[in-house]
């Protein structure tokens, strides 16, 4: 077993300080150090997005991260976008409200690459526009046009 290397990082506005091992995956420390069971994993080589979490605002795949990378940094899952009674956010609602699930698993990493892009194009709701970025993480169930839809109520909103 490789010795852990000291990691302190913040995730969804706590500060966690661990020891990790050099080759732990961000996705792992998140799901089994963490017990934030919202990052899912299914490839783990990086092409199917539905690891996605946010690093200091920006979407990254955590299974193709080290969690040692993310010291002295921010992590978001998808955990923190509900308030603190469990309401859901508006981006949530508006999954909802437009049937942009169906199986759920993508749906975690559909909404932080959602938020990001919310983030950084406030008020955007140009289709070509959110295509692309959530073309990053595949969804096998909804033909994506509702996931569109759930988006562009958001930054219309907004």
């Amino acid at each position: 077993m490789s010795a852990g290397l000291p990691l302190r990082v913040e995730v969804n506005g706590s500060t966690y300080e661990r020891e990790v091992e050099p080759r732990r995956t961000l996705a792992d420390f998140l799901r089994d150090d963490l017990g934030l069971k919202g990052t899912h994993l299914a490839c783990e080589h990086g092409f199917c997005g539905s690891c996605n979490v946010l690093l200091d605002g920006e979407a990254v795949r955590s299974c193709l991260m080290f969690a040692i990378q993310t010291h002295g940094r921010s992590v978001q899952t998808v955990e923190s976008l509900a308030g603190p009674a469990g309401e859901l956010s508006a981006l949530q609602q508006a999954f909802t409200e437009h049937h942009a699930l169906q199986c759920g698993f993508c749906t975690p990493a559909m909404l932080l690459t959602a938020q990001e892009f919310l983030g950084a194009n406030p008020g955007v709701t140009d289709e070509r526009a959110i295509r692309e970025v959530i073309s990053g993480v595949t969804c096998r169930c909804t033909g994506y046009q509702q996931i569109v839809e759930a988006i562009q109520s958001v930054a219309a909103a907004r």
